[in-house]
Parts: structure tokens; sequence; C-alpha cells
């Protein structure tokens, strides 16, 4: 990992309209990420801070110029379950 904390690699959970449906029916969640961060970075930073296993991790750089990560967790984690661990549904 690039020399940096885990907590600068996550910045902060994504919470809309749009990303419930997708905790809910897809077991993923939606973090803003670090703009110089990997997707093996994101995974392992997730993994690490919430004791989760990460099957897949998808990325895009928003209009804004901000990078979101799409996490998905594998199937014996549940991603409602760690939504409401870390306050967010």
């Amino acid at each position: 990992m690039a020399k940096k904390s885990l907590e600068k690699i996550l910045l902060y959970p994504v919470i809309t309209e749009d990303t419930v449906p997708l905790i809910e029916k897809e077991n993923k969640l939606v973090f803003m990420v670090d703009r110089n961060s990997s997707k093996g970075d994101v995974k392992q930073a997730f993994e690490k801070l919430y004791e989760v296993k990460v099957e897949k991790v998808n990325v895009l750089i928003t209009p804004t110029g901000e990078k979101k990560a799409f996490i998905k967790l594998k199937p014996e984690f549940k991603a409602s379950d760690l939504a409401i661990r870390i306050g967010i549904l």
C-alpha cells in the first residue's frame, strides 16, 4: 500500500436513494475514496478496517473529480449488517 493510513484511503460512505438498493440487493457498499488510491488499496483498507472479505471493487471518477468505489462483499458477509454497524442504515 502506498504509505497511506487506512482512514485516508476510505474517505466516507455514500448513502443515497440509489445506494440503498445496492446494499440490499447486490451486497455492495459505496464509499468516496482517495483519488490516488488503487482498487487494491481500497480492498485492503476496507478488509482491514471493517473485518470483512471483499469480492470485487469497481471505481469511477465523478463529474466533480472525486473517486467513488463500489465495494462488493463476499456472500458470507452482509452489506446491510455492515451498514448498520457503521451507522449508515
